[in-house]
């Protein structure tokens, strides 16, 4: 194997407690506690790790990563490192007075994560009476300090239909840019499944509101558009491909090549309190199994799109197969593809009750 090319990412997860209960949410259903948290100066050690690998983006991100009070302490340790910190918030725990200490400690960006633009609908959704409210003053807040803004909104089956409604409170809330992220079904997601699947007319729908979004708001909005692989005939690149862009660090200090890995049975993930970054990118087993194309099975040995997409998503592998070394199942050629259709129709049929995200236990509600 040769050596691995230079890291772009780190998503440093701080934390598993968050307000909101969101049963898309991508943490794994086993939920790290408090007392299993990296302190601040562990943080700092792996971020100045990471800059020395050639990491230049940090995503700080939970659960909902305000939830820790040294949080500017964490951001002052990824300036002194030099790296472009962005904060992945649900804003509900931020105040202008916190959000002022965290610019002057060094914050370069923020991403204020929505439901929904129906303050109902979007309550309902993530679990916090309330919590529309908050986000929208704490956008407010935001704009006042001069800091960037991305407005992050999580779409399916029940909010997809308002996805113009979406773009205009992108454009209200001042930010720059629009993520319209499809869930992706894996951890709390992969159990709400059948209530988030949306139809294909809704994606269809969907795509074409965001080509023609681009085309009249070129200039004043940039919207990123990640569509679900349910719906697909290929695979995409999946974090640019297991251990080649990215690594993502647990609150308990486990790496990962995604932040959705520690589903995968058969893996030990090693912790920053025990080897450096460098050597776990480099060396690790959990990096090195489904990097490059040597492991890739047929009909992905054989494909000229195998140094494109990597293989697809490993997880997503697993989830739906078994297998986490299977061909995805997005791709059309994999003998499992025929379990997307089987997924859809099973959603198509189901009604609109979430499993919400707990920290101890699985609450459900209509």
């Amino acid at each position: 194997m040769t050596e691995p090319p230079a890291p772009l990412g780190l998503l440093a997860e701080l934390t598993h407690r968050c307000p909101l209960r969101c049963p898309y949410c991508s943490n794994p259903t086993e939920l790290s506690r408090a007392s299993e948290e990296l302190d601040a100066a562990t943080w700092g050690r792996v971020f100045r790790e990471a800059a020395a690998l050639g990491v230049l983006q940090l995503h700080l991100s939970g659960g909902e990563p305000a939830a820790r009070r040294d949080l500017p302490e964490i951001v002052a340790h990824a300036a002194a490192a030099g790296l472009y910190s962005n904060l992945i918030t649900s804003g509900v725990l931020l105040d202008a007075p916190r959000l002022a200490a965290l610019a002057a400690a060094g914050l370069d960006h923020v991403q204020l994560s929505v439901q929904d633009a129906e303050e109902g609908s979007a309550d309902r959704i993530g679990g916090l009476p309330g919590g529309h409210a908050r986000k929208l003053r704490f956008a407010e807040e935001v704009r006042a300090t001069g800091l960037p803004l991305t407005l992050n909104a999580v779409v399916h089956r029940q909010n997809l239909d308002r996805l113009p409604a979406l773009i205009d409170l992108a454009l209200a809330l001042g930010a720059g840019r629009l993520e319209v992220a499809h869930v992706q079904y894996y951890g709390w997601a992969l159990r709400n499944r059948d209530a988030l699947l949306p139809t294909r007319a809704q994606l269809d729908a969907a795509t074409e509101v965001v080509r023609a979004a681009r085309v009249a708001l070129k200039g004043r909005l940039v919207i990123d558009y990640v569509v679900p692989d349910y719906h697909a005939h290929r695979p995409k690149s999946c974090m640019g491909g297991w251990g080649r862009q990215f690594i993502a660090v647990s609150p308990a200090g486990r790496v990962l090549p995604c932040h959705a890995a520690e589903s995968l049975p058969g893996f030990r993930f090693p912790s920053v309190r025990e080897h450096s970054l460098a050597e776990i990118w480099s060396g690790s087993d959990a990096f090195q199994r489904f990097r490059g194309t040597a492991w890739m099975p047929e009909p992905c040995q054989g494909c000229e799109r195998r140094e494109l997409d990597w293989g697809g998503c490993r997880c997503q592998a697993f989830a739906l197969t078994g297998d986490a070394a299977a061909t995805d199942p997005a791709c059309a050629l994999s003998p499992h593809h025929h379990l997307l259709d089987l997924a859809l129709h099973e959603a198509a049929e189901a009604g609109r009750e979430f499993t919400y995200r707990e920290m101890g236990r699985a609450a459900a509600a209509t």
